[in-house]
């Protein structure tokens, strides 16, 4: 081969295994910086998000890293496609860089103990976003909703629409919940099955497929992992097709939009009709198809949590630590994760239906009326 050949093939292989490296890190990690910020200088931000796959984790990551860059710092940001091992080789990578503060969305609560060990030693920072995480005291910061709330918010809804205070009944219901690694899910049950079960007791809710937790304890063992649209779509077609043969369901509790989602589509394959027979669903995270179906009549209600302001608190605890100020919280009693009770910004989430839609989501710019067809 020509010295000449040899060069090319060289230059084009080097080329080549460039465009490779840079294809192969686009679909997990985004970094910027700014004039202001620097590994070595304490400017550089960790953040680690569960996943891609849910809308509203992209807005959370996008909407946080936003935020930082404007305050001058560099961030990284990575996205672990639901993979517990994915997740923690992505924080001992960002542990490696030495950042001054890590913002964890943990997709496993009690997994990530012994990779956070690292950043303790090392002085990093650690705030657990919406989701606690447990067993380790390498935890700084929380900042959260008030998740209990969001559970309570879906229950009283259902108790209120169909009138079981004013002893009304028996209805069909199916309960279901979330991903069983996620700390947030108890929470989500716990607050909607203390207002549910007393009337499961009574008799005014019936669950004929009897997928019935005896208590908020029991949540896991109807707990969909990984909050999968397709499995929630699976199981409410077990249960269709298993138990009501004869009979309609009449509420089905669903904890977040993306199992929603997938319940809405078996019923709509059952033959359930909006306006004569489809039952009442509840849902979490305002997400757009969720909020295009409320419109349609297919979900009844979202709790919405304004993530926005989720990013603007977390961004407002990261400056504060980073400049050593006094740390902003509001609830120092309430998140005891196993090793220590750590500092929390608890924000309310807040009930959306068919006719707040607009004043909720769009009039404070949420969403826009052309993006839900309004």
């Amino acid at each position: 081969m020509s010295l000449r050949r040899t060069k090319i093939v060289a230059a084009l292989a080097g080329v080549a295994l460039l465009l490779g490296g840079v294809a192969a890190c686009s679909s997990t990690r985004t970094t910027s910086s700014s004039p202001n910020g620097s590994a070595t200088g304490g400017g550089l931000i960790g953040i680690a998000m569960p996943t891609k796959s849910l809308q509203r984790w992209n807005n959370d990551g996008a909407h946080l890293q936003e935020l930082l860059q404007k305050d001058g710092y560099k961030t990284t940001l990575q996205y672990a496609d639901n993979k517990v091992d994915q997740q923690i080789t992505q924080i001992q990578n960002m542990i490696n860089q030495n950042p001054a503060v890590l913002v964890v969305a943990a997709i496993d609560g009690t997994a990530l103990a012994p990779a956070l060990v690292s950043a303790k030693s090392n002085g990093i920072k650690v705030i657990a976003y919406d989701r606690l995480i447990n067993g380790t005291d390498a935890v700084d910061y929380y900042a959260t909703f008030d998740n209990y709330k969001v559970g309570q918010l879906q229950g009283q809804y259902i108790e209120k629409t169909l009138g079981l205070k004013d002893g009304k009944g028996p209805f069909n219901l199916e309960p279901f919940a979330g991903s069983p690694d996620d700390n947030n899910a108890k929470f989500f049950f716990s607050g909607a099955w203390d207002v549910l079960l007393p009337y499961v007791k009574s008799g005014k809710l019936v669950v004929k497929s009897g997928k019935t937790p005896a208590s908020d304890a029991d949540w896991a063992s109807i707990g969909v992992q990984g909050w999968s649209s397709d499995t929630a779509q699976s199981e409410m077609q077990n249960r269709l097709n298993s138990f009501y043969a004869t009979g309609k369901v009449d509420v089905v509790l669903s904890p977040n939009d993306s199992l929603a989602l997938g319940i809405e589509q078996a019923l709509n394959g059952a033959g359930y009709k909006v306006g004569k027979d489809w039952p009442l669903v509840t849902g979490q995270d305002a997400d757009q198809a969720n909020v295009v179906n409320l419109l349609a009549g297919k979900q009844s209600m979202t709790v919405w949590k304004d993530t926005r302001k989720l990013g603007d608190e977390t961004a407002k605890m990261v400056d504060e630590i980073v400049k050593g100020g006094k740390v902003t919280v509001n609830d120092t009693k309430s998140y005891n994760n196993g090793k220590k009770v750590v500092p929390t910004f608890l924000l309310p989430p807040v009930v959306v239906t068919k006719d707040t839609v607009k004043s909720t989501l769009v009039d404070s710019g949420f969403y826009t009326a052309k993006t839900l067809g309004l």
